[in-house]
């Protein structure tokens, strides 16, 4: 399993388009990709930072996550919001064996 977390400092104001963006996304993966087995948006402990956790079965499913149209036309979207790079973290599950 992949694990992804991805931090963005939204501009502030612009926090309630940005989750009304954010969130309909969530709920587009959820819906549509089987392969994304999480995929949720927090909001951060500093101010007008957000937190995307999402966790996929292998990297085939995260390479098709970033392909879909959803996705890309929603990041577009979403980035207009955003301050600055977003800090994302690609990570390896580590399982018990």
């Amino acid at each position: 399993m992949l694990a992804i977390i991805a931090t963005m400092k939204v501009k502030p104001g612009m926090e309630k388009e940005f989750e009304m963006e954010a969130t309909n996304l969530v709920a587009i993966v959820n819906a549509a990709e089987p392969a994304c087995k999480l995929y949720v948006l927090c909001r951060g402990a500093a101010p007008n930072t957000y937190v995307m956790l999402e966790r996929y079965i292998d990297q085939a499913a995260l390479d098709y996550h970033r392909s879909t149209s959803h996705y890309k036309e929603v990041g577009t979207k979403i980035g207009r919001y955003v301050e600055g790079k977003v800090d994302v973290q690609i990570l390896t599950e580590v399982r018990p064996g």
